[in-house]
């Protein structure tokens, strides 16, 4: 299968919402309560797709990965962000990597990976009951570090920090 990875421009902020919604919903949905996938939950994914690809930062990297002209995977990695005064592991932060499941096993999650991380140092959240996600941070170097949260964004799923 072939696959193009590239630097998304700001017209590509809905179908990235829209991806970023689909994959949530293909990843979480029977962790997340009824309801969450709400008209305001693809509002705020438009909102903040439109704000990050619209304000380009030097520090932040985006990709996307199309077949034959569709979004299927996005990656998504800058500096690192956590409580005022905390000390964290690494300076750059993987925030959101997804991959539609029709893609899975075909090298766009890794080839987005590489895209966002290089072989930097970093750090990311994963939800602990996503063990496909988990097994794929881990070969690429990543491992647990002890530390838990709920997802802010998602209750009731619980993430781990991972770091390399």
């Amino acid at each position: 299968m072939n696959f193009v990875i590239r630097e998304p421009s700001p017209a590509d902020a809905a179908a990235i919402a829209a991806l970023n919604v689909s994959t949530w919903r293909e990843t979480y949905s029977h962790l997340l309560p009824d309801g969450f996938f709400s008209p305001e939950f693809a509002q705020n994914r438009r909102d903040m797709w439109n704000h990050v690809l619209a304000n380009p930062h030097p520090e932040r990297t985006v990709r996307v990965a199309e077949v034959d002209g569709e979004l299927v995977g996005f990656g998504f990695a800058g500096p690192s962000f956590g409580a005022e005064g905390e000390v964290l592991p690494r300076d750059r932060h993987l925030y959101s990597l997804y991959v539609s499941g029709s893609q899975h096993g075909t090298g766009v999650g890794q080839a987005l990976f590489d895209a966002v991380l290089h072989d930097e140092p970093a750090m990311l959240w994963v939800a602990t009951e996503n063990p496909r996600a988990i097994a794929f941070y881990e070969r690429n170097g990543f491992a647990f570090d002890g530390r838990e949260q709920v997802d802010p964004l998602a209750p009731g799923i619980v993430e781990a920090r991972m770091i390399r």
